[in-house]
């Protein structure tokens, strides 16, 4: 099968990755309320919150970067990534890291190594591209998902009550991923923007960036190992949501909300802002920890890629990149979900239960419109006749 051709769900990472991601964010969600209650079994290898956090982390979110970089890295290069059978192999890993926990006598080395392996994977695929590349700073992908699965890797050691002085690992990869948001924003906020806003003219400030990173690399860091008392925690995460929304500021214009393609990924950093400064308050108790968390998680992260598989699962196969307004409205529902989780339970909290189930409810339903429409798109061959 040569590079770029063949059956079309294979044509190119962003393909396999976002379907699996959008099928696998319906069928993890519908049924978590019922595991939440314990009405409904989960699987063995996992207690129903372990799995909740994993799953989502490193099985929803893992595949959305996947499908995203292999996607990206080809247009930074232009030079092919994997496709063909060595993009279905990816895929059949990521699937077997999902299915091999439910399966009670498999071995806990093999349910470690396959999930773990798959970043690796990815990771290693991604050397001929990026060292091909003149742009030498695209290589620190190689080495952030290489650090994510190490980040995996701890977090199995963890889940099998193995003592390790460090901090949790799911919550590393949570950084990690926000990490990524803030590199990829920083690329692509100020760039869709002007290009969608006649006139609009985004400001990048040098001292802003510097800051943005070494505040998520600090965070990270102590997440890792969690020396800091919660006060300096909560400052680090209280600035940095403060620069976060001051640089924010200076890549948003208000016609931006003309355009649900652009205005999710605007909402995607906004969650991220107040997932940021929640959390700098959660440290300090002045807000429930897990609401704060579930702003970065289902804000930040949610809101964020399902807005990029959206964007770029159209450009990508030769449409117009504007979305329709079945998608407009999965992006509101998503973005109410989120609210609801986040904010209800802090409004009402005798309410919680109903505020968890009503969000499960939205998210799914956010997901089913996307699946409903993007699934064909992703499974058939480009509409302009190029190759990918």
């Amino acid at each position: 099968m040569n590079e770029g051709t063949g059956w079309a769900p294979f044509a190119l990472g962003f393909r396999p990755f976002f379907l699996l991601a959008g099928v696998f964010s319906i069928l993890s969600m519908a049924p978590w309320p019922m595991m939440w209650h314990g009405w409904l079994a989960v699987p063995p290898y996992y207690t129903a919150v372990d799995w909740h956090a994993h799953e989502m982390l490193f099985g929803y979110s893992a595949a959305v970067i996947a499908g995203f970089l292999l996607t990206a890295v080809r247009n930074w290069t232009g030079v092919m990534t994997w496709s063909g059978r060595k993009l279905a192999m990816l895929a059949a890993v990521w699937l077997a890291g999902r299915l091999l926990p439910c399966v009670a006598v498999a071995p806990t080395a093999l349910v470690v190594v396959v999930d773990v392996a798959f970043l690796v994977l990815v990771a290693f695929s991604l050397v001929g591209p990026l060292w091909s590349g003149q742009n030498k700073i695209n290589r620190v992908f190689f080495y952030l998902l290489l650090t994510m699965a190490a980040a995996n890797l701890i977090s199995h050691l963890q889940i099998q009550g193995v003592e390790l002085p460090l901090g949790d690992a799911r919550r590393v990869m949570l950084d990690l991923i926000l990490l990524l948001i803030v590199l990829v924003a920083g690329r692509v906020l100020p760039f869709f923007t002007k290009a969608a806003l006649p006139g609009f003219v985004p400001v990048i400030r040098q001292w802003v960036e510097i800051a943005s990173f070494a505040m998520i690399g600090a965070i990270i860091v102590f997440e890792l190992v969690p020396v800091l008392p919660p006060a300096a925690m909560a400052i680090l995460w209280l600035v940095f949501g403060l620069v976060q929304g001051y640089r924010l500021s200076a890549w948003f214009d208000w016609r931006a909300f003309k355009l649900p393609v652009l205005w999710i990924l605007h909402m995607a950093y906004v969650w991220l802002v107040l997932g940021a400064l929640l959390t700098g308050l959660a440290k300090l108790e002045l807000f429930a920890p897990m609401l704060a968390l579930h702003a970065l998680t289902a804000g930040a992260i949610g809101v964020f890629t399902l807005g990029m598989m959206a964007r770029v699962a159209r450009g990508h196969t030769g449409r117009n990149i504007n979305v329709t307004r079945l998608i407009g409205v999965s992006f509101m529902l998503v973005n109410l979900a989120v609210l609801l989780r986040v904010f209800g339970p802090a409004l009402l909290p005798d309410a919680y239960v109903l505020w968890v189930e009503l969000s499960a409810g939205l998210w799914v339903l956010a997901f089913l419109l996307f699946a409903w429409e993007y699934l064909p798109m992703l499974l058939r061959s480009r509409v302009d006749g190029q190759p990918g």
